[in-house]
């Protein structure tokens, strides 16, 4: 049987998905946010997730895949930051405010609930440990 992620990059329109969202005031702000760290523009990455740049992964098989460097789904429960825990993460997210983590995962309800300074903090540094070079 053949991998096939579900989680690849596509060429629909980010701008359209983010004004459609639940949330597209923090959903911009997400991304303006994303843009200004990575200097990338953004990608959609499979129906649901707004992505910067790619990092290969190890997968149990052996082979990699690719997921987006740092991204995040304005989903209807909460915001959803996919980004790479780098030094310092649990520093930086005992001032960051309200939110929830999973594995791989930062939860928020709205940006109003978070320092914008530290969050984006944790943005450049999950990038940092992403990004190449």
């Amino acid at each position: 049987m053949h991998y096939q992620a579900k989680t690849v990059a596509t060429g629909a329109d980010v701008a359209d998905f983010i004004s459609a969202s639940p949330r597209p005031a923090d959903g911009a702000a997400l991304c303006a946010l994303m843009r200004r760290v990575s200097g990338l523009e953004p990608r959609m990455w499979g129906p649901s997730i707004v992505g910067f740049g790619a990092r290969k992964y190890d997968l149990a098989s052996g082979k990699q895949g690719e997921t987006p460097a740092i991204g995040f789904a304005p989903r209807k429960a909460s915001l959803v930051l996919y980004l790479k825990h780098a030094a310092g993460w649990d520093d930086r997210l005992a001032r960051l405010g309200k939110h929830g983590v999973g594995k791989g995962c930062l939860y928020i309800n709205k940006l109003a609930d978070v320092d914008a300074g530290v969050l984006e903090d944790l943005v450049t540094a999950a990038w940092r440990e992403t990004s190449p070079g």
